[in-house]
């Protein structure tokens, strides 16, 4: 770059809003109405730094339907920029970590409640709060668990409808600020704590947990056989494990946007990692399909960790 350039990228990035635009677009995809929500900066002037950031070369967009949702273009920004927004990323702003707390809950409140535009199946016979969130607590009610790990919990989203019937729940993440939002929504459970820790090396004893969760997890990990070991070291004989994960796919242009490293993992795979893992597998089939293209699977595996008794 040259001096001129330099100077072009601190005039642009010289706006608060267009840094917070850019914070928030470095790791996913977000519509103007996302942004909106987000930020509390007005939809006209969310269009217009997009369009500046735009033209720069420093976000991209993608048509879907009738919303374009925006990215930014990582591959192709200026060093000076990169080191900016890096800075900004990791640095303990109180607007910034407001953004993300705001898109956290803008997250969990999509998944709470029924799709845009109802795409989905519940939708053809919907009636006032019939949504896949009511059923998931209703059918939750159910359940007399002991002690649970959520392995990648994340927000503490599916944790927060388990909570109330877990003898105790411990929920873990990589990510901090993910941690702190399972927290925050966890926070009237006494029983239940969340804490950063790296899933290839639990830092829990072995035999801890009557059951283990790992819901859209090992498409991000680094080495999922290894996530695995880890889960069914700390579960106890006779326990149980729970996986949610996309199945084999080719659509990586639309995971990796959200940080997966694999495309996704057949049942046939599934089922062999969960083996060699020492667990006895129970089922580990495609669970649902999604209407929406590209229309990515979701396999559902279930896993026991046999007793002392049976081992013998």
């Amino acid at each position: 770059m040259n001096l001129s350039q330099h100077v072009d990228t601190l005039n642009l990035l010289g706006d608060e809003s267009r840094i917070r635009l850019c914070v928030l677009l470095r790791d996913r995809e977000l519509c103007v109405n996302d942004l909106v929500r987000v930020t509390g900066v007005a939809q006209s002037r969310v269009s217009t730094h997009l369009g500046r950031l735009r033209e720069a070369g420093f976000v991209r967009d993608r048509r879907q339907g009738a919303q374009s949702f925006y990215a930014l273009a990582t591959e192709s920004l200026p060093s000076a920029a990169r080191l900016i927004l890096e800075d900004a990323a990791q640095s303990a702003d109180p607007t910034l970590d407001g953004d993300q707390r705001r898109l956290s809950a803008l997250d969990a409140e999509r998944r709470g409640g029924l799709p845009e535009k109802a795409v989905d199946e519940i939708e053809r016979d919907y009636s006032p709060g019939r949504t896949w969130h009511s059923l998931a607590v209703g059918l939750a009610g159910l359940l007399e668990l002991g002690d649970v790990l959520d392995a990648g919990s994340g927000d503490g989203a599916a944790a927060s409808s388990l909570a109330p019937y877990c003898r105790s729940l411990t929920c873990v993440d990589t990510n901090p600020r993910m941690i702190e939002a399972a927290r925050e929504r966890l926070a009237a459970h006494a029983h239940v704590r969340a804490q950063v820790a790296d899933l290839h090396d639990l830092p829990f004893e072995p035999e801890s947990f009557d059951a283990v969760l790992i819901f859209h997890t090992l498409t991000y990990a680094e080495r999922p056989a290894r996530v695995l070991a880890e889960c069914a070291r700390v579960l106890r004989p006779g326990g149980r494990l729970v996986l949610l994960c996309l199945n084999k796919h080719r659509q990586m242009e639309v995971t990796a946007r959200y940080g997966e490293r694999h495309p996704g993992f057949s049942p046939v795979t599934v089922r062999g990692l969960l083996s060699r893992a020492g667990l006895s597998v129970v089922t580990s089939d495609v669970a649902c399909r999604e209407i929406k293209k590209p229309h990515l699977e979701v396999v559902l595996a279930i896993a026991d960790k046999p007793s002392s008794k049976k081992a013998r």
